[in-house]
């Protein structure tokens, strides 16, 4: 067993196919731990991951998507206060997806944030959700005639897709292409230890949403996509149409990984366990929790950066200012401070809501609601259209000795394939 003070915490064979012993060493040894080998502390306490991300004056998200990966142009930790804060704001335009809004601090992340909340209404959710059940049946027809197949490539990923295109009101006419060119393993990240979005899924996205927004502000329609380009900041400014682009994007890319990852964690608990799944074809209003606690026990993001600004204190830790933070949703989520018997699955559990499995913060994720329904809709449409799920042993292993593989990098948290049989 490798010890904390040797571990490279970062490596992705280190944390990949069971990172939650590791954690939770880590978390009794302290909630903030800086590991060895790149400096990073690592939050992993309930308490102390809200604390983080509840302070963004203190913990700057500039680095949010890459932390140490990127090295800051100049050095940080050692200085005081001010300069750090400086030295932030004259560098961080050069760092990698600083164009991002995860990567944005108040009070610009306010503003560009409220060109999403604009549209993330509950009437606009409701329309939404009514696409959802039509797209459930349309995804799972092939599958379920099939007798099964493999999930991701299959439903998890066009319905998670088709769904944030029909929020945004991407034409209907150019689903097919979009489908194409943002689901597989390149367009989802799964091609190196660290990319969570490659570039060129976004660099078309950005082609594609420019048009898109171009050309509702010549010749505005009746549509959702004309709202998104009509849409001005709080104080009535309009904003370039890049920035219009890029948080649409953002809500692309992210959300489909985290939904795609949620769904094949829940069918993959189902697919192991025959009785959960004849209870919740009984009593579909349990289906709601069963999500919470399918959230909170696989965290689709493990985590994110931050960069303290300031000297402070963490969990009765110091940590000076310019030091790079890793706030570990995944591992707060298995705090039994919090949770109790936080390595049992409980679908029951009264609790399970009180994940972060979608941040904390001025940074939680504002399409949590969209993936709650997504969830909801495709479970139980799957649930009601089947008499059982299993999971395929000639893929998977047989039960007690399964062969799971999973997104090799620190960030996400998910299978890469999910093989499943239904009757």
């Amino acid at each position: 067993m490798t010890t904390l003070d040797a571990l490279d915490f970062f490596h992705p064979d280190a944390l990949v196919a069971d990172p939650y012993p590791v954690l939770r060493r880590m978390r009794e040894t302290s909630p903030v731990l800086r590991e060895p080998v790149h400096g990073v502390m690592v939050v992993t306490g309930y308490d102390e991951v809200l604390t983080v991300v509840g302070d963004p004056d203190t913990y700057s998200s500039c680095t949010s998507t890459t932390g140490f990966l990127a090295e800051f142009p100049v050095a940080l930790e050692g200085l005081d206060e001010a300069r750090v804060r400086a030295l932030i704001d004259e560098h961080r335009d050069a760092l990698p997806f600083s164009d991002q809004l995860p990567s944005f601090d108040p009070p610009k992340h306010t503003a560009h944030r409220s060109l999403l909340s604009r549209l993330i209404t509950p009437k606009r959710l409701k329309e939404n959700e009514d696409f959802m059940w039509r797209l459930a049946d349309r995804v799972l027809d092939p599958f379920l005639a099939g007798g099964g197949g493999e999930f991701i490539g299959a439903v998890a990923s066009p319905f998670a897709l088709l769904v944030i295109a029909d929020l945004l009101g991407v034409p209907e006419e150019d689903h097919d292409e979009l489908t194409a060119q943002l689901t597989g393993d390149v367009a989802l990240g799964n091609t190196g230890d660290d990319a969570t979005v490659a570039h060129s899924p976004l660099e078309f996205l950005y082609a594609r949403f420019t048009d898109y927004i171009g050309d509702r502000r010549e010749t505005p329609r009746d549509d959702v996509m004309t709202e998104m380009a009509l849409a001005t900041f709080p104080d009535g400014s309009t904003p370039e149409v890049i920035d219009v682009v890029r948080v649409a994007a953002n809500l692309f890319s992210a959300g489909q990984e985290t939904t795609v990852r949620l769904l094949s964690t829940a069918v993959q608990l189902l697919g192991e366990d025959q009785q959960l799944q004849a209870r919740l074809r009984d009593a579909s209003d349990a289906l709601p929790n069963f999500i919470e606690e399918a959230l909170r026990f696989e965290s689709p993001i493990k985590g994110d950066f931050r960069l303290a600004c300031a000297d402070s204190t963490v969990g009765g830790v110091h940590v000076p200012a310019g030091t790079t933070l890793m706030v570990h949703y995944g591992a707060a989520n298995r705090d039994p401070r919090q949770f109790e018997n936080p390595d049992s699955f409980d679908p029951a559990r009264p609790n399970a809501r009180r994940h972060i499995g979608f941040g904390r913060g001025v940074h939680s994720c504002i399409g949590a609601p969209l993936a709650r329904a997504e969830g909801r809709v495709l479970l139980e449409r799957l649930l009601e259209r089947t008499t059982g799920i299993g999971i395929d042993d000639a893929a998977h292993g047989p039960a007690g000795d399964r062969r799971y593989t999973y997104v090799p990098t620190y960030i996400l948290r998910g299978l890469v394939d999910l093989h499943v049989r239904t009757q």
